[in-house]
């Protein structure tokens, strides 16, 4: 079944029916997130404490990171809480700004710190 992206780049798809992160596995599995297991998506500053140098996988099994090699430099680091399991989705995004707008578009809480 084909389904409408709503937001792409070359970190995550979002479709009308939850996001697809790509390189979330190793060496090369995506994994997918329906919109119905997001509790809550925390925006953070990017400080070294909540993943900024988190190039792929987990420092303290809180949170997983999909790979993503220029997240040193991206502007926000986002975190996904879901109702399935304990840890936490760490990643980044190309456009945070856009990808923020269609979270909030799909109902997901969106928390700021």
């Amino acid at each position: 079944m084909k389904q409408n992206t709503i937001y792409s780049d070359g970190l995550v798809n979002v479709y009308e029916n939850g996001i697809r992160f790509r390189h979330y596995y190793f060496p090369f599995g995506s994994k997918f997130v329906e919109f119905s297991d997001i509790i809550s998506l925390e925006k953070k500053s990017p400080t070294f404490l909540n993943g900024k140098w988190r190039i792929w996988g987990t420092g303290n099994f809180m949170a997983w990171f999909p790979l993503d090699w220029n997240r040193p430099r991206r502007n926000s680091i986002l975190s996904l809480r879901l109702a399935s399991q304990r840890t936490r989705i760490g990643f980044t995004v190309e456009n945070t700004e856009r990808f923020i707008e269609v979270m909030k578009s799909k109902g997901i809480r969106i928390d700021n710190s």
